[in-house]
């Protein structure tokens, strides 16, 4: 693989990461996962103090033993205004001795948005200066951040330049943080991108993405993975693979010296605009309908059911409504259309005129089986 630069002091990685929260709870299976991936040439590891079911830092931690820690960067994080306060410092120890090492190479600041980056980074003694200290000891090299949020509050950081390196969103259902990926780059950031394949949408079948796949590439999943590395603002995509196999298929794909031709990715890219645009014909998820009295998330109700009308993600679709229904920490958030009373509340607030109460019994019966 071709590395790639990263971050302002021209770090050299490898346009595929490792992305360790899919791994194996079992040592004697995660290791050789990992270990395989850096002998295939990836040479930056991501990790989490949650992963894995709390696991995840431990498991690298045990496969980056016998010589491995010295041929990757390491990157973990410190959770950002999350329900319980954590302590930066306590934090980057418990982690230290996890992955028993000296020293992160890249430590994120985790899941920042703008309110959280006003009211718990920013600060006299926030984790800002927190990381400060800690990079000043040694314990880290590289201030970092992942991020979920506004696009103007995403520029914002980046122009304040704090940071070395992001951790952001992107493929081919997301592209709402081009922009910004252009302008870290620009000031000399380095671009993580997490979700490369959607957090697995991609690699569900569906002619529509399948339509897309231009010739000499085999799956929408080793199609999302071009997409994204085809885009030069970005350094690396940070992949969640959990076996061996996928490793190798996405070493091969990364490996590649053209990851999609301009022509390529330009066409990709005019099909996802139509697609978005028949998507907000639907919905365009301002939130103005909510909250919604009964405790139903609309917008989330109808991003589901784009995913199963416009984007022919249908399995997807289904699967992540009924975790919304039984209420999984990693689903949306708020009940499905299952709980809609139809009262008529959220059609005065709706600017669209959508007929909400008509396509929320759509959704219920596409989705619901």
């Amino acid at each position: 693989m071709q590395k790639r630069s990263f971050g302002p002091e021209g770090t050299q990685i490898t346009p595929l990461s490792f992305g360790a929260m899919r791994i194996p709870h079992e040592p004697e299976k995660a290791t050789p996962i990992i270990r395989r991936a850096i002998d295939l040439g990836i040479n930056f590891i991501d990790t989490a103090p949650f992963y894995c079911e709390n696991k995840s830092e431990s498991l690298v931690g045990e496969a980056l033993q016998d010589g491995y820690r010295d041929r990757v960067y390491l990157s973990t994080k410190c959770p950002v205004g999350m329900e319980d306060e954590y302590d930066l410092d306590e934090m980057l120890k418990q982690s230290l001795e996890r992955l028993k090492t000296d020293y992160i190479d890249f430590y994120h600041l985790w899941s920042l948005n703008g309110e959280k980056y006003r009211e718990k980074v920013l600060p006299p003694g926030g984790f800002l200066e927190k990381a400060v200290k800690a990079r000043e000891k040694g314990l880290i090299r590289n201030i970092s951040f992942s991020f979920h949020g506004e696009v103007d509050d995403l520029k914002k950081i980046i122009e304040d330049g704090h940071f070395s390196t992001m951790l952001v969103q992107y493929n081919i259902l997301n592209r709402e943080n081009e922009e910004a990926m252009a302008l870290a780059r620009k000031k000399g950031m380095g671009v993580a991108i997490m979700g490369p394949v959607a957090g697995g949408r991609l690699a569900r079948p569906s002619e529509v993405i399948e339509k897309m796949l231009p010739r000499g590439v085999s799956t929408s999943a080793e199609l999302a993975l071009r997409f994204v590395l085809a885009n030069r603002d970005v350094s690396t995509a940070v992949s969640g693979m959990e076996n061996i196999e996928m490793i190798e298929e996405n070493v091969s794909t990364a490996s590649r010296p053209e990851p999609l031709s301009s022509e390529e990715h330009e066409k990709i890219k005019a099909t996802t605009e139509e697609l978005k645009a028949m998507a907000e014909l639907y919905c365009t998820s301002c939130g103005y309908c909510m909250p919604c009295p009964h405790g139903v998330n609309i917008p989330a109700n109808f991003r589901l059911m784009n995913y199963y009308r416009v984007y022919d993600l249908k399995d997807y679709a289904r699967e992540v409504y009924q975790k919304m229904e039984a209420g999984e920490r990693f689903a949306p958030q708020g009940k499905t259309a299952e709980h809609c009373i139809e009262c008529g509340e959220c059609l005065e607030k709706c600017p669209q005129d959508i007929q909400i109460i008509e396509q929320m019994r759509e959704v219920k019966e596409a989705l619901k089986k």
